[in-house]
């Protein structure tokens, strides 16, 4: 018992106090009003970055502190202890091969806290600016939102290229805040569209919004992307959704996908084509069964093409097998044409070898005929020959033209020759 007051009872009496100390300010820093110029963070980084001013704060990234659960001031004056950076990172950044420039970049990024951030956006500036450090431009940005979104934001739109970076910066920046904190981030985009609605790069922060959300909780990231208006923002949003939703299976992404109106056919062609385009990386047959179900129109055909992309580069047989025996003939037409303009890029041969199994049809005329435009300019005269064994005559006629249009540009005597040889009228065009 003695031991007990002379050590135990001090000891919890101290830790009451640094309790209810703790809960004093946190309660009077959440309390608190301040704009983001009284910040203790960003005057810290206003004054590192004083000579480059990147942190320089100004109104279209101002935001009320009310409308933030970021307890910037809380962690200021109780830091976590963080390990050091790897040594020389920025020589390493400079001189180092891919492979430990990265490794050592990483490193620096899961360490990276407020007094560690200077050296770090050092580090990624001594790297030549363009598209060749864009990933390392993505990792900064996705883990600055952590720290400090604002001053994130403020780079982004001060420092990076504004072709090159920019746009990408400021998408990561709100996807990890929207991760994060949602609540915040939604009520930040939602104040800058009202201060600045005409400002092109807001679409940037709606993207990063989904994009956070979607990573987190993809019902609140629909809900909140079914607000966004039509445009560039939408389209770019939906592709992240799609990626999200194609995880959680055929099944349920299909689902999904098709909840949007087929009155708003843009937008169904636009969801349904990224859903097949996901689909189709990981289930080539459920994404093929899909398509089977589909009605013909614009959002079928947009499945369809994106869902033959990934077929024809991984297995063009098993593709050709499947697009020739559709049992709805024009279905089966669609996917034969689109599968020849894939295919024929790849592999014009191949795809050639396939047609031949053919007999010449009506039926299969558009094929042959999307078959010539591909490789017209590549084998000219091989196309005229493919040509000539359409047999609808204004296709057959429109075909050959085409052909000998690329057959001449290439070599011209030996395309009159197979005029003169063959009877050739550009104006009666070719009897079969």
């Amino acid at each position: 018992m003695s031991v007990f007051f002379k050590i135990g009872l001090p000891w919890a009496i101290s830790l009451g106090v640094v309790f209810y100390i703790g809960l004093e300010l946190g309660s009077k820093i959440q309390n608190e009003k301040h704009s983001p110029d009284s910040s203790v963070l960003n005057r810290k980084f206003s004054q590192a970055y004083s000579k480059k001013q990147i942190l320089k704060m100004d109104s279209s990234i101002q935001i009320n502190s009310e409308k933030s659960s970021l307890n910037d001031d809380f962690r200021e004056l109780n830091p976590v202890y963080s390990p050091p950076l790897p040594p020389n990172l920025i020589k390493i950044m400079e001189e180092g091969d891919m492979v430990e420039r990265m490794g050592a970049y990483m490193d620096a990024l899961r360490r990276m806290d407020e007094s560690s951030l200077l050296e770090v956006v050092e580090a990624f500036e001594s790297l030549p600016k363009g598209y060749g450090r864009h990933l390392e431009m993505k990792l900064l940005m996705r883990s600055w939102a952590n720290i400090d979104p604002f001053s994130a934001l403020n780079y982004a739109e001060n420092s990076l290229d504004e072709k090159s970076e920019q746009r990408f910066a400021m998408t990561e920046v709100l996807a990890g805040w929207a991760k994060r904190d949602p609540n915040s981030a939604i009520a930040w985009v939602k104040d800058r569209q009202v201060e600045n609605p005409d400002s092109k790069k807001n679409d940037n922060l709606l993207v990063g919004v989904v994009k956070g959300l979607a990573e987190n909780d993809l019902k609140t990231a629909d809900e909140f992307f079914r607000t966004l208006p039509q445009g560039n923002a939408k389209w770019q949003a939906s592709t992240f959704l799609a990626q999200e939703y194609a995880k959680k299976g055929t099944t349920e992404a299909i689902r999904w996908a098709e909840q949007f109106p087929k009155e708003d056919q843009r937008m169904r062609s636009m969801i349904l084509g990224q859903m097949g385009s996901k689909l189709a990386q990981s289930d080539l047959k459920g994404t093929a069964n899909w398509v089977e179900s589909m009605p013909i129109d614009k959002a079928s055909e947009q499945v369809m093409s994106n869902l033959l992309s990934r077929w024809a580069s991984q297995a063009p047989q098993e593709a050709a097998i499947w697009s020739s025996q559709l049992p709805d003939s024009a279905k089966r037409i669609q996917a034969m044409k689109l599968l020849t303009t894939k295919w024929s890029l790849r592999d014009p041969v191949a795809t050639a070898g396939w047609l031949n199994t053919f007999p010449p049809s009506a039926e299969l005329d558009p094929v042959v005929g999307e078959f010539v435009n591909r490789i017209s300019s590549r084998d000219p005269e091989g196309a005229v020959g493919w040509a000539t064994s359409i047999i609808d005559q204004d296709q057959r006629n429109r075909a050959v033209d085409q052909a000998l249009r690329a057959w001449n540009r290439r070599n011209p005597k030996e395309a009159n020759a197979w005029k003169i040889e063959n009877g050739y009228d550009s104006n009666k065009g070719v009897d079969r």
